[in-house]
Parts: structure tokens; sequence; C-alpha cells
């Protein structure tokens, strides 16, 4: 009797113990490393002459494969609650996050990710735009986002871990208009690390139409427009690409640049204060010219954008401004500031000093790019008249 009362006891200790690691002990944790959680928000770049730009988002893909199709196994869905969600992108500057959702994942790489829109054979106005002053109209979408804007993006899933990812949706360069009158969605978007990093500073209230931007070696990294009382935020920045050259025009001014501004991860960089706002030079009249012209072929100028990079000073290049070729005629026009740019280095204290680059007054060099073309260049030179610069773009080899 004794032997079999102490075979029961042995007998229930290891079941309690089966029990135990079933409801969490080092079982539990074990299956944990083996999922992750991917995050998903929106954010967004200034708009061009809209006052609202509107997109209705069903829902969020992601893939371990680049190459996955709509149909293939192995995607993991983000739901969009309330699905599907119409998200105005001009609500979302100055480091403005529109959560998307989120979902677990099993650990591992991922190469894929895909922003589905609603179509707008569901409802007339599912993706519109507003231009300034004017009614809402329609935004056509492409047949791609039936499947979704697709993305290649590596990222990798820890078990246990939040993953986090910031979908920078660029309206300005998103948005086509063309000879018609419609406008067209040529989605330009880009996944950001979420982080707190950030360029801040004011500017002058009294300047209007003002863009500010973070680029490295010539390409807009983060763009914003501040807020009314001049403030602006440029976050996410990638700590990792550290310095960057700030950018920042205005409607009848000057351009102004700072150089090798660092940024330090989940840190704050400020680059002007309240007390000294930075404010550029008043042009001289006429304070613009205009560049203007065609791009070709047809199948190029549907996919064409082009955009007016300068020297300053020491900074080989930073992007004026940028314009999407009107994709049924390929006609396109950007205006620029012919007034020397100034340029300041980034050091502390601030306030920062700021000198003309009177060498780079009026002087650009053109780009026009498309997918699957070789990009061309040309320089031009603005200071005295408007210039007509047309470019013949020859499929990539």
């Amino acid at each position: 009797m004794r032997t079999v009362i102490s075979t029961l006891r042995v007998v229930a200790a290891v079941l309690g113990l089966v029990v135990l690691a079933a409801c969490g002990g080092g079982g539990g944790k074990e299956a944990d490393l083996g999922t992750g959680t991917l995050r998903v928000a929106l954010t967004d770049a200034p708009s061009c002459g809209f006052d609202q730009v509107n997109i209705t988002v069903s829902k969020v893909r992601v893939h371990q494969s680049g190459n996955a199709g709509e149909g293939a196994a192995g995607w993991s869905d983000i739901e969009i609650k309330p699905d599907p969600r119409k998200i105005n992108l001009l609500d979302l500057m100055n480091g403005v996050l529109e959560e998307l959702g989120q979902t677990r994942l099993p650990a591992g790489s991922y190469t894929q990710i895909r922003l589905v829109l609603e179509r707008n054979t569901v409802r007339p106005l599912t993706n519109s735009v507003v231009p300034t002053g004017g009614a809402e109209q329609p935004l056509e979408t492409p047949s791609a986002v039936q499947s979704g804007i697709k993305l290649n993006h590596t990222f990798t899933i820890e078990g246990n871990k939040l993953h986090d990812i910031v979908l920078d949706f660029d309206a300005c360069r998103s948005i086509v208009r063309r000879g018609n009158g419609t406008y067209g969605l040529k989605p330009v978007i880009k996944a950001l690390p979420r982080t707190q990093t950030e360029i801040v500073g004011t500017v002058d209230l009294a300047l209007t139409g003002v863009v500010v931007s973070a680029q490295k070696d010539g390409e807009v990294i983060r763009e914003t427009v501040p807020n009314s009382v001049g403030e602006f935020v440029l976050r996410p920045i990638d700590p990792a690409q550290s310095p960057y050259d700030v950018t920042i025009t205005a409607t009848d001014h000057a351009t102004a640049v700072v150089a090798a501004v660092p940024v330090v991860s989940e840190m704050t960089t400020r680059i002007s204060t309240t007390a000294t706002p930075i404010s550029l030079p008043p042009s001289g009249s006429p304070a613009t010219h205009m560049v203007s012209g065609n791009v070709t072929p047809a199948a190029a100028a549907a996919l064409a954008g082009v955009r007016a990079p300068q020297a300053v000073g020491g900074v080989p290049q930073v992007e004026i401004a940028y314009v999407n070729a009107d994709d049924t005629t390929g006609t396109y026009s950007l205006t620029l500031p012919i007034d020397a740019p100034v340029l300041a280095t980034y050091a502390l204290p601030l306030p920062l000093t700021f000198a003309s680059e009177s060498v780079s007054a009026g002087q650009y060099t053109i780009e026009a790019a498309a997918t699957g073309y070789v990009t061309q260049t040309a320089a031009v030179d603005l200071l005295s008249a408007d210039a007509t610069k047309d470019f013949a773009l020859v499929l990539a080899p």
C-alpha cells in the first residue's frame, strides 16, 4: 500500500509540472520566441497645391519573399479597423502618425510589404483630392492597387519582440495632374524605421509657401511644412544616415541650406529657435523663372518625374523642387528662385550664420527620371530668363 501511495504522489507531482509548463512556464516562453509582432503606421510629406489627398486603406500585407505574387501562399495580413479607413494624408505631416494596426508573425526575415487600397469602383470618392480652393475630385488609382502597392523592404521579426515600420506616403510626388483635368495616383512610398530621432526648428512667420526637407546626397529623405507658429518637425529620421542637409524654400525667397546636420538615435537636433527663427533673404523682381518642356516617349511620360537639384557652396546638390510630368501629354514646368541661395554649416551654439552663395544664383541641373528608363540631366541657367528643356528618355539596358 505504501508503495502504491508513493507512486501516486510521484505521478501527481509530474502531472503538476506538466500543467505548470503548459500554463506559461518554460515551454510557454520558448513558444513566444517563435513569433514576434509587426506594427505599421502611415505618415506623409507635404502635398503640392491640395487641401486634401485622401486614400482608403483596406489592409497591409507582408511576405517573406520579395517575388511573391498576390495569390501566393504565405501572406500575412494586418486588418485595418475600421475597414476600410479613409485617411487624409495631409493630416500626417510634422511627424504625425496614423496607426494602421499590428499582427503576430513567425520570427524570420521578410522582404515584401503591400499597402492595399480600396478600389474607386466601390465608392466614387474612395480615393480623392481636393485642389486648393476647389471641390473634391476622384483620384484615379492604377490597377496595381487591387493587389496592393508593392514595397520591397527587408526587415526581421524577432521572437517575442515588437518591430515597427512607418510607411511614408509622399502625396506630392504621388499625384499626377492630367491635361484633361483629372488626377491620377502614381504611388511613391518609402518604408522607414519608427524612431523619435528628429530634426526640429522654427522659421519666420512672415514666410509663405515654406517647405523644409532633410536630404542625403541630394535625395529628399523627409519633408514637411511648418505649423501655424512656424515650427517644423522632420521625423522619423534614420540615424544611420547622419548627417543630413536641411533645405528650406519659400514663395518669392531665396533658398536656405543647413549643411551637415547631425542626428543621434532617439534624440532631437534643433537648428533654430522661436527667439531666432530662420528667415530667408527676400528676392528681387522677378523672384523666379520657369523651366518647362516635354518628356517623351508617352510610355516614359506616364512614369516620369522631373526635379531641380542645385549645388550650394560645398554641398554638391540639394533638391529645390519636384514635379510629376503630365502622364498623358508629358509636359512639365518648375518655377525656381533665381537669387543666390544662402548656406550655413550646422554648429552650436545657435543661431546659425548664413552666407550668400552667389555662384549658384539661377543655376540648376534639371533631371528627368522614370522607372525602367535611363535618367537624363541637363544644366540650365535661369538667372536672366525662362528656359525650355525637353527630355527623350531611353529604356534602361
